[in-house]
């Protein structure tokens, strides 16, 4: 049996200049390689057998490329710098501040440092460690520090000025790891400082981050006089040769650079109109399709994950038979054991059970359904919706969530309407405090029972009450009684 090795290459901020991938996917075809794959954290992998590996990495040293062979120990320094120009343009934080940020790391971060613009909506803003935020007051930045292995979120006292920005991830860094069970804020932030002087100014008003809308980033779309170019694959991997071609096509077109996304994604930017043909001849010639729908884009997966990836092409296609909206929402499956969640980005979240019971079929295919509060992707509180679901069931409970969410998401959009006059405003606004779903938690597992759903596993129509339901409704998780669930506040439901 051919044993395979993932060699990765960090691409820092997302940017890969078109002549080193050119001569990264020359090496690899000499070595037999055929494929690669982006990952989370904008950063590739080439997959490599026992035969050739030690051939591909020996042409890397030659290339004088940094990588890592079935390791991570250093992740990539991920950015929004993808976003500008194509999704939004940004006050003060340009190309050039990007760069000169990332070229001032002279050393390889060993955590997950992330620099994000605070206007758009395509990059994941608190999926590292060490989270940079852009600020209103030119070249400084909110810096949010998540304490690794915790829910625990703290928000630096002073904004810090974009050259300090390696200096200040260095020592974070360095205390971090030599103080693993610190999670106190403001000793972290009193250490740092008292070690060296930063240029900061003070957080004269909270982070104000836009409501999420994952722009469609596939396909050709104008900008200006130019076009860019956004290539997903449905199977995560980009044949070596076409990314040669690419690379090449890019060369002659004089576009210096490609960008890597969280979605796993590459965007090609400043296609002149005139070249427009070329590129379509090598999408035709690799038939590669840049139609996909909009449910199949906004899913996290974890990186070089097959199982994740079926997955997720299965609640798609029941998504697809019951022609479900997902706009406004985004989907992060977890299936591997030892990985976290707070690496992934998505407002619902389908986890993995673990043989959490000595009878290993019991959780064997079983899934936790968990949605963020608000649906706001970004945030880090989540809260249990069912547990212990079966694949053949995932489709049925997400669908219900959805549905959940547009419900939220459409009296909200009452209120804020124009053509709705001062008194119905109000009607609505007094309708929202009235529809507030009523849920029974079970006092063992925690499942939810939700009075607007029902439970269609149990053929129990939505809309029925909890004092309504047959005295032998069981928790379909524990098998717990119906005695056993008590009413809890949607805020209050235990994760």
């Amino acid at each position: 049996m051919r044993k395979y090795h993932h060699v990765k290459i960090n691409l820092p901020g997302g940017i890969v200049a078109a002549g080193d991938l050119y001569a990264w996917m020359e090496a690899a075809e000499r070595c037999g390689i055929d494929q690669v794959q982006f990952g989370n954290r904008q950063q590739m992998y080439c997959c490599a057998d026992t035969g050739n590996v030690k051939q591909f990495t020996k042409e890397l040293d030659q290339l004088g490329v940094f990588y890592e062979v079935n390791h991570d120990e250093h992740p990539n320094i991920l950015t929004s710098y993808v976003a500008e120009d194509v999704f939004q343009n940004a006050n003060w934080l340009s190309e050039g501040v990007y760069k000169d940020i990332l070229q001032l790391f002279d050393y390889r971060p060993r955590v997950k440092v992330s620099l994000v613009d605070a206007n758009q909506t395509f990059i994941p803003f608190f999926t590292g460690i060490i989270n940079f935020v852009s600020s209103p007051v030119n070249n400084y930045w909110y810096l949010y520090v998540r304490f690794p292995k915790t829910t625990i979120i703290y928000c630096w006292k002073g904004l810090i000025y974009s050259d300090d920005i390696p200096r200040m991830c260095r020592l974070v860094e360095e205390i971090l790891l030599a103080n693993k069970e610190l999670t106190d804020g403001d000793a972290l932030y009193n250490m740092v400082h008292n070690s060296e002087h930063f240029v900061t100014q003070p957080v004269t008003a909270e982070l104000s981050l836009p409501k999420f809308a994952l722009p469609y980033y596939e396909g050709f779309n104008r900008y200006g006089e130019k076009t860019w170019l956004g290539i997903y694959r449905r199977d995560e991997c980009f044949p070596v040769s076409f990314l040669k071609d690419i690379a090449s096509l890019c060369l002659k077109a004089k576009v210096g650079q490609l960008y890597t996304t969280p979605w796993k994604s590459l965007i090609v930017k400043g296609i002149a109109q005139g070249d427009r043909m070329a590129w379509e001849y090598v999408l035709n010639k690799y038939r590669i399709n840049v139609h996909h729908a909009a449910n199949e884009l906004n899913w996290q997966i974890e990186d070089l994950n097959e199982e994740g990836l079926n997955l997720k092409r299965y609640i798609i296609r029941q998504f697809d038979k019951d022609d479900v909206r997902t706009y406004g929402l985004c989907f992060a499956i977890k299936t591997k054991y030892q990985s976290g969640l707070f690496g992934l980005f998505g407002a619902v979240v389908i986890s993995k059970q673990f043989n959490t019971s000595r009878n290993k079929s019991a959780a064997m295919n079983r899934y936790d359904i968990l949605y963020t509060k608000d649906f706001n992707p970004n945030s880090r509180e989540y809260i249990l919706f069912r547990k212990g679901v079966q694949k053949e069931e995932l489709g049925t409970y997400l669908i219900s969530l959805c549905r959940y969410f547009y419900d939220l998401t459409t009296e909200a959009d009452k209120i804020l309407h124009s053509v709705y006059r001062q008194e119905v405003v109000h009607e609505a606004a007094m309708k929202i405090a009235e529809d507030i779903p009523v849920i029974y938690q079970c006092k063992h597992c925690y499942t939810v029972y939700v009075e607007q759903y029902g439970d269609a596993a149990a053929d129990i129509a939505a809309g029925t009450p909890f004092d309504q339901l047959p005295e032998s409704y069981q928790c379909p998780t524990c098998e717990a009684s119906k005695n056993e669930f008590q009413r809890a506040e949607a805020e209050k439901v235990m994760p």
